[in-house]
Formats: C-alpha cells, structure tokens, sequence
C-alpha cells in the first residue's frame, strides 16, 4: 500500500504494526480542513491493508494535537462568508473522519506525546487503547472557544466517563494531566513522556502477533455500543458546533487568543 503522498500525516509500516504521525509540528500538530480530509483518506487506506495489523498513532514534536487551528480560524473570519462556508463543508468532513475512523478494523493505539486538546483529545479518544504522557494535558475544551462540544466529544466522552462525569467535563471544558486522566478512565495508560512510544509500540507488537480475524472482529463486536452512540449523538452535536461558530462568543474567543488575552463573554 502505497502511503506518500500526505502532506500532514507520516506512516511507517514495520514488521505488520502502521505508526501514523500528525506531521505538523510547527503548529503542535493542528488541525485544518486539510489535515481532516488527510486523515478521512488514511484510515480508509490502512482498514484495507491486509499487510497492517495493528497501527500506532501519535504526533510529531511535543504535542499529541493541540486540537483545530486557531490562526485558520482567525484567517476565516476576516473574510466575509468564509467562516459558514467552512461550517456547511465541515460538518461533512468531521463525520467522515469518525465514520473511517471507526471503519478500521485494525487496533489503533494512541501514543500521546504531549498534550491533546479539542479534536486532538478527540482522535485520541476515538482511538481503541490510549497511552499518555503523565504530564500530558488532554480535554475536551470546546466551550472555552464558545463553541458546543460537538466533534466527537459528546460521542466518546459518557462512554469512557459515564454520563454525569462526561457532561460535566464537556461543559466545564475541563483538561486534566495524563496521569489523572489514566486513573479516571479517560485514558487506557499513562507513562512518563520518553516511554510513551515504546509502550504503545509493544501493545501494537503483542496484537500484531495475534491471530488477526480474531482481535479484528473482537474489536468490532466491542465497537458496536460506540457506532450506536455516535449514530444517535453525532449529527446534532456537530450541528450545534457549527451553528456556535456564526455566533459572537466564538469570534470574541478567536480573537482573544490571537490577541493573547483573556475572552469576555458578557
């Protein structure tokens, strides 16, 4: 299978494990439009990969993904009608994204480096088995950029948490360390920063060595409870986003963060 080609995502296929590296780290690996439709295409890819069987994923330089990016944000809202064009394709994009995330019948697990915010928490999230940095910050925070928690979050988030942690972390917006995040259940493992790739690396490696068809359709017997939920939750949660991003406090937010000063939301 052929990976070139991408400009923001790297993989590497090693003795039948995929290590997939956001490649952005300039920008501590942020998300864009573009880095959405890299990422719908690669896991449509390895999911038809007979030659991978587990994949590692993870970001390059110090931080796993610090979510969407700001300065494209900013650049949208500066031109008249860019930011509902953009909501209109996105929506679209960021089902898309889940949908082939979820498609992949091979075990993803997520090596986070350093800190996952936003749609970076989320793909982490999505994955199947987490490993974390303990001091790693990861959170769903959408409501801190006025915005709802609509991109995966409210999917994935009473899953791992149960309801009434989950909802009070998405509206909060909360962000907790890797190792707090372990103890919680948010996350599957946390180990100090320098270890986190080797031990996602060793768990792709025991399940690599696995008898595939089994730990493929184990997977997804298990995954079924979390296509449910997303088909119930996913469309109205992601319409409430986009629809948050036509409104004042996800403007005062953009701004205030490239402006480097605290948002006011009166």
């Amino acid at each position: 299978m052929d990976y070139t080609g991408y400009k923001h995502i790297l993989v590497a296929v090693e003795k039948h494990v995929a290590t997939v590296t956001l490649n952005r780290p300039e920008v501590r690996n942020a998300a864009t439009l573009e880095v959405h439709t890299e990422l719908e295409d690669i896991w449509l890819k390895i999911a038809r990969d007979d030659e991978v069987r587990a994949v590692v994923l993870t970001g390059a330089g110090v931080a796993f993904s610090a979510g969407g990016d700001i300065n494209a944000m900013h650049q949208r809202l500066q031109v008249e009608g860019a930011n509902l064009a953009h909501s209109m394709r996105a929506a679209g994009h960021t089902r898309r994204l889940w949908e082939s995330m979820l498609a992949v019948e091979q075990p993803i697990i997520a090596a986070i480096n350093g800190d996952a915010l936003g749609l970076g928490c989320n793909i982490a999230v999505f994955s199947d088995i987490t490993v974390i940095a303990e001091d790693a910050k990861i959170g769903d925070t959408h409501t801190r950029m006025g915005l709802v928690a609509g991109d995966g979050g409210a999917v994935m988030f009473p899953i791992l948490l149960g309801f009434m942690k989950a909802k009070e972390f998405l509206m909060r917006g909360l962000i907790v360390r890797g190792a707090e995040a372990a103890r919680m259940g948010l996350c599957s493992y946390a180990f100090p920063k320098d270890q986190v790739l080797a031990e996602a690396r060793k768990i792709a490696d025991e399940l690599a060595a696995l008898p595939p068809y089994a730990v493929r359709w184990t997977k997804l017997a298990a995954q079924k409870t979390v296509k449910d939920h997303f088909n119930a939750t996913f469309d109205v949660s992601i319409a409430y986003e986009m629809l948050g991003m036509q409104d004042k406090p996800f403007s005062e937010a953009v701004h205030a963060f490239i402006e480097k000063r605290k948002p006011n939301f009166e």
